[in-house]
């Protein structure tokens, strides 16, 4: 329990940009905890990690789950004691890219709310189980999205765009309640990057894309919360 290494928790993280930030964040010395919804895939991907010689250990994770919830705190408070870092990476892009079905006119109600469940409730749900053990000092990074810039809204997809919109504002809600913390949290666009929900055609790599999400989880005391960025730079919500 004396041990100073900083623990993270990365959901999401069996492949992309939760891998990627798994990788960075072991590289730099934390012990990170790779959560994924599928059990084979996530110990694959620890076990590879291990293999780079990085401390990265599997735990199951689907953050609609209030079980997976409560079981991973449980882990995290008999192996550690604490947690120092939350990337709240877990999402995932339901709405149809053409029509029919992309338009808000015509979304299927249930793609929205499965889009809600795992993107914004979900994250809600991870967050309020391990906030306690941070104890008033640590790092939560919301993996978020352009698409949910009111400041640049525009039409299609629009349960994704909902659950974006959502994790800003929760975002900002928790920075404010916590304010008189020394935890920083901030939401993070990563830009269209080359993953399997980015697609080939995407231009930017994995590494590109999780440069800020490492930079905010672990930002200074002096650092910034209640942000949004991209590039380590703030952008408008």
């Amino acid at each position: 329990m004396n041990d100073p290494t900083k623990i993270a928790v990365v959901t999401g993280a069996n492949r992309g940009l939760g891998l990627e930030t798994c990788r960075q964040l072991a590289r730099l010395g934390l012990r990170v905890v790779l959560t994924s919804r599928d059990p084979a895939k996530g110990q694959a991907a620890a076990e590879a990690l291990q293999g780079e010689g990085l401390d990265v250990r599997h735990q199951t994770l689907d953050v609609t789950r209030a079980e997976d919830a409560r079981r991973l705190d449980d882990y995290i408070t008999a192996e550690f004691g604490r947690l120092d870092v939350l990337v709240n990476n877990a999402g995932v892009f339901l709405d149809p890219y053409n029509p029919p079905g992309n338009s808000v006119l015509d979304a299927d109600l249930d793609t929205v709310r499965r889009t809600l469940e795992t993107n914004l409730y979900g994250t809600l749900q991870i967050t309020q189980s391990l906030l306690p053990l941070m104890g008033g000092t640590g790092r939560v990074v919301n993996v978020s999205s352009g698409m949910g810039q009111l400041s640049e809204m525009n039409g299609c997809c629009p349960g994704y765009r909902f659950s974006k919109v959502g994790l800003n504002a929760l975002t900002r809600i928790l920075a404010d309640e916590l304010r008189d913390s020394r935890i920083k949290i901030n939401s993070v666009c990563p830009g269209w990057v080359r993953t399997d929900m980015g697609g080939p055609g995407a231009d930017r790599s994995v590494e590109q894309g999780v440069d800020t999400i490492v930079w905010l989880a672990t930002l200074p005391d002096s650092g910034p919360s209640g942000g949004f960025f991209r590039d380590r730079q703030p952008i408008p919500w």
